[in-house]
């Protein structure tokens, strides 16, 4: 094969090696398409998958963990909850509108796929700063319009997520989004063909030339936009969507259907070989036989399409039938492209003649590759941090760091999307750490994603065992615990060694994290090369953390509002001088370094065993957790939400800290606010004792102005409705301009 063909591709000179020793023979064109669809980096995880196995997978309610579609949670009573988290990075930075529509199309896809039916949707999204950056704004604007316009479309309700933004993702925005399943355990399917003779099916929409290379074009840097760019984006069908999820769904209640796969990244190529890899088996296709949009479509751009809203079924011989009702009843494209064989081969044949045909396991499972690591130079830099003097005017502060958009209200972007369709949100957005749902089965599911980058920028290891720290606090903040977890982790080109060294703590901070508490992690995605070529700079290290848990007692869920009128405040845990990487260093001073927030395992496992002791017992009223702006910010939330001011003596919290600027915005982790009656003070502070958790009275919810006191003086007095306009209007007002 000439040279010019090969550099169509992103396969190193290595892995062309590999191929042809293993295949005796020059691979075709076809061939070298499809290794290179299913061998990127995108598709493969071939840099990740040996550090990413440091997770524990398996728990009590552990049905599935990572490598299908979706990990599986019992919910019980033969009841399911699935789980799956999807990124669309590049093509969100491209085509924000489309790329961020058919991210949420493809995670629907991934939940389907497992036989479950999409229930709830988060998402988490990263931008330049958009006050000064019109592109950072349109990237916004545009990204924010896309999900809101699918999910409502499809009618899946977006019930949280996170907004944060830094001048490193201004040329490589991220778009994260999580979706939740219910089903029943009995109807589970998996992406595997194991059954010879077995059919298999296409299903959706017809094969295009959009989103050809797309798994190729995720897995390189970002360089000048082009046409080719935008061709590696997909299109989203949103009503065909609903149609498949209907029909699918329907299909597996015959028990007739023994694989489904979503046809996402690397197209039929990676759906082909992946159910035949799962299956132990081998598959045979007739590529004249796959729906195409247009009629000239060569063999390999029918392989290598992205084409949106495509699925495969593998489906019982004799009773493709009944299932083809099925199809007809939701007016949906389908055809019979091929049969799972017996030889463990991927052969592809146009009419009568093979055009491609390849050992499937190994197309599959793309070599590893390690890379090297080192310690980055500006992390070494950073250890030499000093720190900035107090500001004279802590109250400004407060102001200024509650109209920062990274802790400010959201509600210019969930207002956006539709969050109640389903009837079944009991917390919605902008009311607590985390969502709550209705499950069908009359339990409550709490779910909340979380990131920090600004924290694993200067600490990887800590940042990202804070995130999951984070999370989980949301999730116990609730009412409920921490059952089970997916990551997502985004990072730049894995061949620097200091991005790979960033990469790897990374991954060890959060696996020792879930270690430590006993919490399994069923899924994940990892997103590499995510820096531009023009300016050759990468993002800052973005490993995100999405936890769920349970709830029984609905009297139980709890959120910022004070129910009862509760209004004793109690600050649990220890502030310690920790504010590197924090936004008040960042908003404030306008520094980065000093120390960031450190994880203490074991103290993260009394704190949770505490909490839910405390909840168990329906001793507190209202929690939040306490994370970016520190304590200050935590408790402003709460006056917000309580319509209440307070005072609070900031000298009886627990701490380590020399300066009050330190205590108030420090952003320590294991630390809550909560709300409790007079009666109860007692029993919560005896239980938070007996698992040596500091819990201490600061205060009470009053009048309406936030006062805080040392040595009975005033450091900040504020009035709530100045605490409201800082905090609810800052990104709505910019979005206006």
């Amino acid at each position: 094969m000439n040279n010019n063909i090969l550099s169509q591709f992103s396969l190193t000179g290595k892995e062309i090696k590999a191929i042809k020793n293993r295949l005796k023979r020059e691979p075709n064109e076809l061939e070298i398409a499809m290794f290179d669809a299913e061998w990127s980096e995108h598709c493969s995880y071939k840099s990740s998958k040996n550090i990413l196995k440091q997770f524990p997978t398996e728990g009590k309610n552990v049905l599935l963990g990572p490598g299908f579609d979706a990990g599986i949670i019992d919910a019980g009573n033969g009841n399911v909850i699935t789980i799956h988290v999807e990124s669309h990075n590049h093509p969100s930075a491209i085509d924000p509108y489309g790329g961020a529509a058919t991210g949420v199309g493809g995670i629907l896809r991934d939940i389907i796929s497992v036989g479950t039916r999409p229930i709830a949707l988060l998402n988490a999204l990263r931008f330049g700063e958009f006050e000064t950056s019109n592109r950072s704004k349109w990237l916004f604007k545009q990204v924010v319009k896309g999900i809101g316009d699918y999910g409502n479309c499809v009618g899946i309700p977006t019930v949280g997520g996170e907004v944060q933004f830094d001048s490193s993702f201004e040329r490589n925005c991220l778009v994260d989004v999580v979706c939740i399943g219910y089903g029943k355990e009995n109807e589970i399917v998996l992406g595997e063909a194991k059954n010879v003779s077995d059919l298999i099916i296409i299903v959706g929409g017809k094969t295009g030339r959009d989103g050809i290379q797309g798994a190729s074009f995720s897995s390189q840097n970002l360089g000048v936009e082009n046409e080719e760019d935008r061709a590696a984006v997909q299109i989203p069908e949103p009503f065909t969507k609903k149609q498949i999820l209907e029909a699918t769904l329907e299909s597996v209640k015959t028990g007739n259907i023994t694989g489904v796969k979503d046809l996402g990244g690397g197209g039929l190529t990676c759906g082909l070989s992946e159910i035949g890899d799962k299956g132990g088996t081998g598959i045979q296709i007739q590529i004249e036989k796959v729906p195409v949009r247009d009629s000239n479509m060569s063999s390999m751009e029918i392989m290598i399409s992205e084409s949106q809203e495509r699925m495969l079924f593998v489906v019982k011989q004799g009773y493709e039938n009944e299932i083809f009702k099925i199809f007809d009843k939701y007016d949906l494209i389908y055809s019979i492209i091929g049969k799972v064989i017996k030889d463990k081969q991927l052969v592809i044949k146009d009419e009568e003649k093979i055009i491609a045909k390849l050992p499937i396991s190994f197309l599959a499972n793309a070599p590893e590759i390690f890379h090297k690591s080192k310690k980055p130079e500006y992390i070494k830099l950073m250890e030499k941090f000093e720190k900035p003097d107090q500001p004279n005017n802590l109250g400004k502060v407060l102001l200024k760091l509650l109209s920062s958009p990274n802790i400010s209200s959201k509600k210019w972007v969930y207002e956006q999307y539709d969050h109640e369709v389903g009837a079944s949100t009991v917390i919605k957005p902008g009311k607590s750490g985390a969502a709550v749902l209705r499950l069908p089965n009359n339990r409550y599911l709490a779910l909340k994603a979380d990131g920090n980058s600004k924290h694993c920028y200067i600490d990887p290891y800590n940042g990202s065992a804070g995130i999951l720290a984070e999370s989980c606090r949301n999730i116990l903040s609730v009412g409920a615990k921490p059952i089970a977890m997916v990551d997502h982790l985004q990072f730049g080109n894995p061949n620097d060694p200091e991005v790979f060294w960033s990469f790897t703590e990374s991954v060890k901070g959060m696996a020792d994290y879930c270690k430590a508490i006993e919490l399994p992690c069923v899924g994940g995605k990892v997103s590499f090369y995510n820096e531009d070529e023009i300016e050759n700079k990468a993002i800052k290290p973005s490993p995100l953390s999405s936890v769920i848990g349970f709830i029984d007692d609905p009297l139980k869920i709890r959120s910022l509002l004070s129910q009862k009128k509760s209004n004793i405040i109690l600050s649990i845990g220890i502030t310690n001088e920790e504010l590197g990487g924090s936004e008040y260093y960042e908003q404030i001073h306008k520094v980065v370094g000093g120390k960031v927030p450190q994880v203490d395992f074991k103290y993260e496992k009394r704190l949770h065993d505490a909490y839910l002791r405390v909840s168990e017992e329906e001793l507190i009223d209202s929690s939040i957790d306490c994370s970016q702006g520190g304590i200050a910010t935590a408790l402003s939330e709460i006056c917000i939400e309580n319509n209440l001011g307070a005072k609070i003596n900031i000298d009886s919290i627990n701490h380590n800290c020399k300066r009050h600027d330190e205590m108030l915005f420090s952003e320590s982790h294991g630390r809550f606010l909560l709300t409790s009656s007079k009666n109860n003070l007692d029993r919560v502070m005896k239980i938070f004792n007996k698992y040596s958790i500091p819990c201490n009275q600061i205060g009470e919810l009053d009048s309406n102005e936030i006062i805080i006191n040392s040595n009975k003086r005033n450091i900040l007095n504020v009035r709530l409705d100045e605490v409201k306009d800082s905090y609810e209007n800052k990104i709505s007002k910019v979005m206006r301009d």
